[in-house]
């Protein structure tokens, strides 16, 4: 019988458990220490220099992308300086430079990190990795809406943050802020056009809300229109509409005594101690002002509009609607060549 090989150095030095106790005398306490996202097996799960990765040349993002416009890495940057970055990014071995590695998934926190001067950056290693992870994550990654970022504003506002600490807490402007509070108290029917998704622009909102408190009755009839619909040029035409400002027209009934403007004038006429009421003519609309702009364009030989009220999945595409078929569908800006625009 064959002498039993000896132990492993190691193995050795591991003291034997103790009746009674729970085996923690060979367990190193910077175990504990790790970062929450040690979840990942610890093998995969590194430092890295930032020096030795690299974005990935074929990602699905194009460099004009309005993720990584430079103010918004600057948002990115200041929250890593103040914060660090809270998850990791993925990165798989380069296969021509041994020791590099290319990022999967986390080039704007790459970004951000560099430009808060950082020399290393959690990342896990994953190099099973297919072009298509980065396509599903950059889709399914829509972030808050602007009702929940609102919500969440109020909420700490409500704990006594002032606005300020807000934006330097989030990384972004004070107007950023202040533009989402004013959210939380909406005219009705501004509220119901917001929540129902018919405008997602907060800008927008804004615009409309300082239009609702000269002409709040004229501004409830536009949105009252469902075929109406709301962009940055149809809500600029109903602005300037409204500063412009127009008669009322003498058929229009009056709500207190059931009877025209044309009607009253006529009942004031002869009456010494009540002068007549000045007739007023109705205002000629403007001809060179469109109501509502229908952009028409060409794809593939077929005539389509270009459909401003739907939210498109990236920066360079947008929705269309095929004139002929009906049929709504998502292409490149780059692929419409643009035919006219007349008046719905």
């Amino acid at each position: 019988m064959s002498a039993k090989p000896d132990k492993k150095p190691q193995e050795a030095a591991v003291a034997p458990k103790k009746p009674g106790g729970m085996g923690l005398g060979g367990m190193k306490l910077s175990g504990l220490l790790k970062p929450q996202a040690a979840t990942v097996a610890d093998s995969a799960l590194k430092e890295l220099p930032l020096d030795v990765i690299d974005e990935d040349a074929d990602q699905p993002r194009l460099e004009d992308n309005p993720g990584f416009r430079p103010e918004m890495i600057a948002e990115i940057g200041g929250t890593i300086k103040a914060r660090g970055v809270k998850q990791p990014i993925s990165v798989r071995e380069s296969p021509d430079a041994p020791g590099r590695y290319i990022i999967n998934d986390g080039a704007r926190r790459f970004r951000g990190s560099k430009w808060a001067d950082k020399t290393t950056i959690w990342a896990i290693i994953d190099n099973d990795f297919v072009p298509d992870d980065q396509v599903v994550a950059n889709i399914q990654r829509e972030g808050h809406t602007a009702r929940e970022i609102a919500k969440l504003i109020g909420q700490r506002m409500a704990s006594g943050m002032k606005k300020g600490e807000i934006a330097k807490r989030w990384g972004k402007s004070n107007a950023y802020i202040t533009q989402h509070a004013a959210l939380l108290d909406l005219p009705a029917p501004i509220a119901q056009a917001f929540d129902s998704g018919r405008i997602a622009d907060v800008t927008l909102v804004n615009e409309l809300v300082t239009a609702h408190k000269s002409n709040p009755q004229e501004v409830a009839d536009w949105l009252a229109d469902e075929s109406q619909e709301i962009t940055r040029g149809s809500v600029k035409l109903l602005r300037e509409f409204l500063q412009d400002g127009k008669e009322r027209d003498p058929n229009t009934v009056d709500a207190f005594n059931d009877k025209t403007d044309a009607e009253l004038d006529s009942e004031g006429e002869g009456e010494g101690d009540v002068p007549p009421k000045k007739k007023t003519e109705p205002k000629e609309e403007d001809p060179t002002k469109i109501k509502k702009a229908i952009v028409q364009v060409e794809i593939n030989g077929d005539l389509c509009r270009l459909i401003l009220t739907k939210r498109p999945s990236d920066g360079d595409v947008a929705w269309f609607k095929n004139e002929v078929s009906g049929e709504e569908f998502e292409a490149s800006l780059a692929s419409a060549k643009l035919v006219a625009l007349v008046e719905g």
